[in-house]
C-alpha cells in the first residue's frame, strides 16, 4: 500500500509541474493515471478539474468538481472548483448557489467570495438582478458610506472616483471585477451577507476595529480591509523584506519574505517578491521556480491577472539572463495573454531579434558556403545566373562575412542588368575587404555599363592605388577617358546632372578660379597644391566638363 502511495504522490507531481509549464494534456494523463490508483482522491479530481479548465473543457472539469465535492464535502475549495466550473459554462446561478454553500464551511474564504461576487455582478449585468448596473442606484454613495463594510473606503477619495466611475460608464464594472474593494462594493449593493455561514471555533477571530483617533493612513485603511491578524502581519514582513530589497541587504529580505510566505501562503505577492531578491542575487533558476510557485498561489487564490502576469514577465527575464531565449518568448507571450503593457511587449520584441539573431550564427558554416559558392561559379561559367545567385545568396547566409561571395554575386546581377543590386554587393565587398581589387573594377564596370563615367573612374582610380598593375583597372579607366571625350556635348549633359558638379559650379571661388586657370594657365599649379581645391579640379576633369593640354 506504501509503494501504491508514493506512486499517486510521483504522478500527482508530475501533473502538477506539467501544469504549470502549461503541458495541460500530459497534466491530465498524470492525475488519470493517479486516480486509477486511487479512485477516491479528492485532491486529484480538484487538480484534474483545473486542468480541464485550462484546456476550456468545463463539462470535464465540473464532473471531476463534482466528484471533489462527493469524495470531500467539508472541503471548500471543491465548492470553488465546482463554482468556477459552472461559471464557465454560464451556469451563474448555479455557480452562485455553490460558491454560497461553500461560504457555510468556510465564510471568511476570499475565492469563494470573490467568485460569488462575480457571479452576483454578472447576473446583474444580465438582468437577473435589481439593476443592470448596481452602482446606478441614484442612492449607492449613501449607502455605501453607512455600510460597515465600506464606511471607511468612502473616505478614500481615489475610491470614491472609482465609484462615479461605475456611476457613469456600466462597462468599467468588467475592467475592475478583480478589485477587492470593488467586490466588497457589489456585496454592499446586492444586498451580499458575505460572512452568512454557521459559526466555527476553528476560524481566526475578525480583525480588531481600528480607532477613530486619530485616523489612520490611506494605506493602513486599505490594509485592514477584511485581513485577519496573520494577513496583517504577513503585510509587515512584505514592507519589512521591501526595505532590506531596497537596501540590497538580500539575506534579510528573503527572510521576511518567507515569514510573510509562512503566515499567510494564499498572497503570491510575497512568493514573487521573493523571486525579484533570487533574480538580482543572479540565481535565475530559484527565480523561476519560486515565480512559478507564485502563479499556482495566484491561480488558486484568483490573484489579479496583472500580478500573474508580472510573475511570468519575471520567469522570461531569468530565461533571457540564462540566454535561453526561446523560453522567455514563450513566457513574455504568456504574460502579454494575462496582461498586455508596452514594456513587456518591448522585452518580447527584444528577445525575438536576439532569437534571430542567434539562429543566423547557428546558421553559419563556412564549410557549407564555401560548397555552395564553388555550385554558383559552376552555373555562372554555364552562364546560368538566376542559379548562380540562388547559390551564392545560400552561401553569403552561411559565412556573411566573405568579400569575395559578395562580388561573384555583383557579376551576376552584371550579367542580368541589376545594376542597383550589383552596386549594393560591390560596396558591402569593399566594407568587408577594402583591399579588394576585384571589389573596385566590379563597381567600376557597373558605372561604366550605366555611362557614369566619372563614378566609374573613381572605382578604377582606388582599384589602381591598391595595385598600380591592375589591367582591368587601368583598361576601364582609359575607356572611360576616351568615352567622355567622344561627345562632349553628351558629356556635358552628365556632367551638368551630377550633383556634386552642379555643387563646384556654384562656388563663387571656383568660378574664380576656373576663369584665372583660362587666361593664367600656370595659376593652376598654385591652385593645385590646396588639396581641397585640387579635389574639385579632379571631379571637374573626370567628368570632362575641362580639360588641361
Amino acid at each position: 500500500m506504501g509503494d501504491n502511495a508514493a506512486k499517486v504522490t510521483q504522478l500527482k507531481e508530475l501533473g502538477n509541474s506539467c501544469l504549470e509549464a502549461g503541458k495541460i494534456q500530459e497534466a491530465i494523463s498524470h492525475y488519470t493515471k493517479a486516480i486509477e490508483l486511487d479512485r477516491e482522491n479528492h485532491v486529484l479530481y480538484s487538480n484534474r478539474s483545473a486542468a480541464y479548465a485550462k484546456m476550456g473543457k468545463y463539462n470535464d472539469a465540473l464532473s471531476d468538481a463534482e466528484k471533489v465535492v462527493l469524495y470531500k464535502p467539508d472541503w471548500p475549495k471543491g465548492y470553488s472548483r465546482k463554482g468556477a466550473a459552472l461559471a464557465y459554462l454560464g451556469r451563474l446561478t448555479e455557480a452562485a448557489d455553490t460558491y454560497q454553500k461553500g461560504l457555510t464551511l468556510q465564510p471568511d474564504n476570499q475565492q469563494l467570495k470573490d467568485g460569488l461576487a462575480e457571479c452576483r455582478a454578472k447576473i446583474a449585468q444580465q438582468g437577473g438582478g435589481r439593476l443592470m448596473n448596481p452602482f446606478q442606484d441614484p442612492n449607492v454613495l449613501e449607502r455605501l458610506r453607512q455600510d460597515p463594510r465600506t464606511r471607511d473606503l468612502m473616505k478614500d477619495p481615489e475610491y470614491v472616483r472609482t465609484i462615479e466611475e461605475l456611476r457613469t460608464n456600466p462597462q468599467a464594472l468588467g475592467t475592475k471585477i478583480g478589485d477587492k474593494n470593488v467586490l466588497t462594493a457589489l456585496s454592499v449593493l446586492l444586498g451580499m451577507d458575505m460572512s452568512a455561514g454557521d459559526d466555527d471555533d476553528d476560524l481566526p477571530p475578525p480583525p480588531p476595529k481600528k480607532a477613530p483617533t486619530p485616523p489612520p493612513s490611506k494605506k493602513e485603511e486599505k490594509m485592514d480591509v477584511d485581513k485577519s491578524p496573520e494577513q496583517l502581519k504577513a503585510l509587515k514582513e512584505k514592507e519589512s523584506g521591501n526595505a532590506a530589497y531596497k537596501k540590497k541587504d538580500f539575506t534579510t529580505a528573503l527572510e521576511h519574505y518567507n515569514k510573510a510566505i509562512e503566515l499567510d501562503p494564499t498572497d503570491m505577492t510575497f512568493l514573487s517578491n521573493k523571486a525579484a531578491v533570487f533574480f538580482e542575487m543572479q540565481n535565475y533558476q530559484e527565480c523561476i521556480s519560486t515565480c512559478e510557485k507564485a502563479v499556482e498561489v495566484g491561480r488558486e487564490n484568483r490573484a489579479d491577472f496583472k500580478l500573474i502576469a508580472k510573475a511570468f514577465t519575471r520567469i522570461g527575464n531569468a530565461h533571457k539572463a540564462l540566454k535561453d531565449y526561446t523560453k522567455a518568448k514563450t513566457f513574455y507571450e504568456k504574460s502579454l495573454s494575462e496582461h498586455r503593457t508596452p514594456e513587456t511587449k518591448e522585452l518580447l520584441s527584444k528577445v525575438e531579434k536576439l532569437l534571430k539573431e542567434q539562429e543566423r550564427l547557428a546558421y553559419i558554416d563556412p564549410a557549407k558556403a564555401e560548397e555552395e559558392k564553388e555550385k554558383g561559379n559552376e552555373c555562372f561559367r554555364k552562364g546560368d545566373y538566376p542559379t548562380a545567385i540562388r547559390h551564392y545568396t545560400e552561401a553569403i547566409r552561411r559565412n556573411p562575412d566573405d568579400a569575395k561571395i559578395y562580388s561573384n554575386r555583383a557579376a551576376c546581377y552584371t550579367k542580368l542588368a541589376e545594376f542597383n543590386l550589383g552596386l549594393k554587393d560591390c560596396d558591402e565587398c569593399i566594407r568587408l575587404e577594402p583591399n579588394f581589387v576585384k571589389g573596385y573594377v566590379r563597381k567600376g564596370k557597373i558605372h561604366q555599363g550605366l555611362k557614369q563615367y566619372s563614378k566609374a573612374q573613381d572605382a578604377y582610380q582606388k582599384a589602381i592605388d591598391i595595385d598600380p598593375n591592375c589591367q582591368d583597372a587601368l583598361d576601364g579607366y582609359r575607356e572611360c577617358m576616351l568615352a567622355a571625350s567622344s561627345d562632349p556635348e553628351e558629356v556635358r549633359k552628365r556632367a551638368m546632372a551630377d550633383p556634386e558638379v552642379q555643387q563646384i559650379l556654384k562656388d563663387p571661388a571656383m568660378r574664380m578660379i576656373l576663369e584665372q586657370m583660362q587666361t593664367d594657365p600656370r595659376a593652376l599649379q598654385d591652385h593645385l597644391k590646396n588639396p581641397e581645391i585640387a579635389s574639385k579640379i579632379q571631379k571637374l576633369l573626370q567628368s570632362g566638363l575641362i580639360s588641361i593640354r
